[in-house]
């Protein structure tokens, strides 16, 4: 069997990327990396908001191509189940679900207003009004799952598919300087202080692709 590959966009702005490449590290599937540049029109319009329909991540295994990020959860949901990307119990499983199609199809104001780049910092920013009812929408549901499963991450003790899909969004309220509650803090600080996102922050960092309408200063 050919190892795995995983198609991801750039690793500075890509929050989907992201997303999927976690979702493979935390299953434990052996995969080569392979990157589309920015410079590709297809990719270029879904790091810019501009495509409804997202391509990357994608990963191909066994002759499949899987590029839809629930859809990934769900591959490798059946193929590790030992990894445990959803959570054993049904309800806490229905649960973690809800929260990551939310994840995956909402919080459109908050995408426009706080596009993920990991290089850079905003002290003091100030977000545009329709982005607060997302924000306050997700510390929500973080103060929920810590409270109802204790933490430290969203469904107990170890990361699951819910805290890959709401990493980028701990990045995001990083580099704009949200301020948060003292749970919704220490959650960020949890899951920014994984060593998976610190090989991700470090790779972004060094990365020379830049797309200049994600650079503008505010």
């Amino acid at each position: 069997m050919s190892k795995a590959v995983l198609t991801i966009a750039s690793k500075n702005y890509g929050s989907w990327s992201l997303r999927g490449w976690l979702l493979c590290k935390m299953a434990g599937i052996d995969f080569e990396e392979q990157h589309v540049g920015a410079d590709d029109p297809s990719t270029r319009a879904e790091l810019l908001l501009l495509s409804p329909s997202f391509l990357v991540p994608r990963l191909t295994h066994d002759g499949l191509k899987v590029w839809d990020t629930l859809a990934i959860v769900e591959y490798l949901h059946e193929l590790y189940p030992a990894a445990d990307l959803l959570p054993s119990d049904r309800a806490q499983r229905a649960h973690c679900r809800s929260i990551c199609g939310e994840m995956h199809s909402g919080f459109s104001n908050l995408r426009s207003a706080l596009p993920m780049n990991i290089k850079a910092h905003f002290p003091g920013f100030k977000s545009w009004a329709g982005a607060h009812a997302d924000i306050d929408r997700i510390t929500a549901i973080w103060g929920e799952c810590i409270g109802t499963y204790g933490g430290p991450y969203l469904f107990g003790q170890a990361p699951c598919a819910a805290d890959a899909m709401y990493a980028p969004v701990c990045s995001r309220f990083l580099t704009y300087d949200v301020a948060l509650d003292p749970v919704s803090a220490q959650y960020c600080r949890t899951i920014m202080a994984l060593p998976l996102m610190q090989d991700w922050i470090a790779a972004a960092k060094i990365e020379p692709d830049e797309l200049e309408e994600l650079d503008v200063e505010f």
